[in-house]
């Protein structure tokens, strides 16, 4: 074990992009076959990796004034030399460390691509690296204990995103939620309302529309145990948020909002993701109240169309 070649993953501070990036953990342990793989992320993301494949350590790297934390993250991690260092964030800690090979993400190279390709391509991989969630039986407990034993299918959703730009109104998720539960195709389904501490309020009016049919899982558990949740549900509908990239890698079909962010750029990434935009013209941005009720009841019920139809909605 000694001799493992060692690898440090210098991720981002935001759960979307840290989940967008994910992929690199598997690329790593392919071109440094058994790699002791340490990553450096932002607190809310941290838990994200406790249990992915190959990673000894994680280092949560809250920001600091004057870039205190680039100082916190050489304290703990300069001492050690690196085989692979794996910087997304493009600082000049990767030139500090001792590296045999270093892979720097550049923002330049942000021209409206999908940032799942530009990661790829940065770390010279075969193919392109899907984003991935790495639950462990902790997260799946969290989940089993949010869900509870009623097997009847979810429809998870998170009415909230860091920007309040990019957050539909709570009323319209409200509106949204009680037009679905009339909906003969969620006829029996329940809806799971996510996020973390803080966010009750803007899930409050879904909820209340849900009435005995909904699930409060807002501020329960950790992100991770959010993800194994979101992974057991059997579609997901969110704004542009780390919540709905959790639930596009955990292979939830998904649908995310998006107001006026790239989602040429930051659309959820994988075969089952959707997303409906209140422009649709690429370089337009329009606020996120443009997007109507009836515009988004018409592409969940599309996501449901697609991906359930008439068939199972129960999740292994």
């Amino acid at each position: 074990m000694s001799d493992a070649p060692r690898a440090l993953f210098v991720n981002s501070d935001r759960i979307g992009d840290c989940v967008m990036f994910s992929g690199v953990i598997r690329e790593i342990d392919r071109q440094l076959p058994g790699a002791r793989i340490t990553v450096a992320c932002g607190p809310s993301a941290a838990a994200l990796f406790r249990a992915a494949p190959g990673v000894e350590r994680v280092v949560p790297l809250p920001k600091k004034k004057a870039g205190g934390h680039w100082l916190d993250l050489l304290k703990a991690v300069g001492t050690t030399r690196w085989d692979m260092v794996v910087d997304i964030r493009g600082s000049g800690l990767a030139y500090l460390l001792r590296a045999r090979e270093r892979r720097i993400y550049n923002r330049r190279w942000e021209k409206g691509r999908p940032k799942v390709e530009m990661v790829s391509e940065m770390m010279r991989a075969a193919g392109t690296l899907a984003p991935e969630i790495f639950p462990d039986a902790a997260a799946r407990r969290a989940a089993c204990a949010i869900l509870g034993e009623d097997l009847s299918p979810v429809l998870a959703f998170a009415p909230i995103s860091t920007d309040p730009a990019r957050s539909w109104p709570a009323e319209r998720w409200g509106r949204l939620i009680e037009r679905l539960a009339r909906e003969p195709a969620f006829d029996g389904w329940r809806f799971m309302a996510v996020g973390g501490p803080g966010d009750q309020p803007a899930a409050a009016p879904a909820l209340a529309a849900a009435g005995p049919r909904g699930i409060d899982a807002v501020g329960k558990g950790d992100i991770l145990a959010s993800a194994a949740a979101i992974q057991r549900a059997a579609l997901f509908v969110g704004n542009d948020s780390g919540l709905m990239h959790v639930a596009a890698a955990a292979g939830t079909p998904t649908l995310g909002l998006f107001g006026p962010s790239e989602w040429w750029h930051k659309a959820p990434w994988g075969p089952k993701s959707r997303f409906v935009a209140s422009s649709q013209t690429r370089g337009e941005f329009q606020p996120i109240e443009a997007l109507t009720v009836d515009r988004v009841l018409a592409a969940v019920l599309s996501l449901h169309a697609e991906f359930i139809g008439g068939g199972s909605t129960t999740k292994p």
